[in-house]
């Protein structure tokens, strides 16, 4: 059966670096234009805040954004969408913009990429360990911890937002429909008082044809070196004292940049640095698996969808969303989070045993030629836009 088609407005606050979010906006309004849905795209940047009082006026608006919820007004009357899908708000659109949706009559999707709108660390974790005080608390304990960029009144200012807007109700009142990436985040945000009926699981996709079969060999790591997402605990894997040291050494291969560089530099492992997507992607077809050794909540992982599209299998920290996503022995291995031997044990498992990660490889492809191709994520989407235009019609009718 044929879809109608909409007309779509996006609202996406761009990152300072681009990052995985950033990919799925781009990838998801393509998707949306491609199959002929008219889709308008409003972008803003962290990089047009200059000055003091330009730096002064954006932080104030991190709670509300007047200008923000101005801007969304009048593009709604400009472009008469169906449906508007909102991505990040954080910091310059503000929530002012579910507000505006609201003012206007339009139905808004959220979809929660991180824990922003419930927790200020937005990653569930704090001092390098998985933390669900603000699930249970509120966002207040993490004020005097200066979680946000190691600044107090930034820190101030976004617990401000997710308190305020929690008590005024925004979550429950002022949108339709937010979009999850995997049942694990969506139990979290339950946790965190996100309406549960109105919490719509779709993951995010890629759009990969099947890569030739060519000769595998070594591990690969892709992704920003930081110590959420493992790299210590890599790091130490590579000269686990159970096991040959140089044999794991020799193995690895790094691609990505971060605060952690010049320590991955300075170990010795092969860091091929920041690589440009065909490159990434051919960087896949060679490894024997993926390394995701995150110690912190992964919300969902793109690089993992990646690896399956390119018939990678996986070995990875059995924590947040990877626990759902891999299936152990079939798709990848998983290893215990935080631990280098156990990561060590797994890795070097695997490159003694090329024919069973093979096997692996070829059912991880098969998971996601069921799940994670775009006609699938856009028959997703689509349904779930068309739930969110009923419900804020039935909304308005009370």
């Amino acid at each position: 059966m044929a879809l109608s088609l909409m007309k779509v407005l996006v609202l996406h606050n761009a990152y300072q670096k681009y990052g995985g979010e950033d990919t799925v906006v781009h990838m998801e309004t393509r998707l949306l234009a491609d199959h002929g849905n008219l889709v308008g795209l409003h972008i803003v940047s962290n990089d047009c805040i200059s000055g003091y009082w330009g730096k002064l006026i954006a932080a104030l608006g991190v709670v509300f954004s007047i200008t923000g919820y101005r801007t969304v007004r009048k593009l709604i009357r400009e472009t008469q969408p169906d449906v508007v899908h909102v991505h990040n708000f954080f910091p310059l659109l503000s929530p002012s913009v579910f507000y505006a949706c609201q003012a206007e009559g339009v139905p808004v999707l959220l979809t929660l990429h991180n824990y922003r709108v419930v927790c200020p660390t937005a990653l569930l974790m704090h001092d390098g360990r998985m933390t669900e005080r603000s699930l249970r608390e509120g966002p207040w304990w993490a004020f005097r911890h200066k979680v946000y960029r190691d600044s107090l009144a930034g820190t101030f200012l976004l617990c401000l937002m997710i308190w305020l807007h929690r008590r005024l109700g925004t979550w429950h009142k002022q949108v339709d429909r937010f979009i999850v990436l995997s049942e694990f985040g969506r139990k979290k945000f339950i946790e965190g008082n996100i309406p549960a009926d109105r919490l719509v699981l779709k993951p995010n996709f890629v759009d990969m044809p099947l890569s030739p079969v060519v000769p595998r060999s070594g591990l690969l790591f892709v992704g920003r070196l930081s110590p959420e997402k493992g790299i210590n605990v890599l790091l130490e894997a590579t000269k686990s004292s159970g096991h040959n040291p140089s044999f794991l050494h020799k193995a690895v291969r790094l691609v990505g940049d971060g605060p952690l560089a010049s320590q991955v530099r300075q170990s010795g492992l092969h860091h091929l640095g920041i690589l440009d997507s065909a490159d990434v992607r051919h960087q896949m077809q060679l490894a024997i698996a993926l390394l995701i050794p995150s110690i912190c909540p992964e919300a969902f992982g793109m690089v993992l969808v990646e690896a399956y599209a390119n018939g990678l299998p996986v070995i990875a920290s059995r924590i947040g969303a990877l626990a759902e996503l891999v299936e152990d022995g079939v798709t990848g291995l998983f290893f215990e989070p935080g631990s280098s031997d156990d990561l060590a044990a797994k890795m070097v498992w695997a490159l003694e045993h090329p024919d069973e990660m093979r096997r692996m490889g070829n059912a991880a492809r098969a998971r996601y030629e069921a799940i994670y191709t775009p006609e699938s994520n856009y028959k997703q989407l689509m349904s779930i836009y068309k739930d969110a235009i009923i419900s804020n019609a039935r909304k308005r009718q009370k």
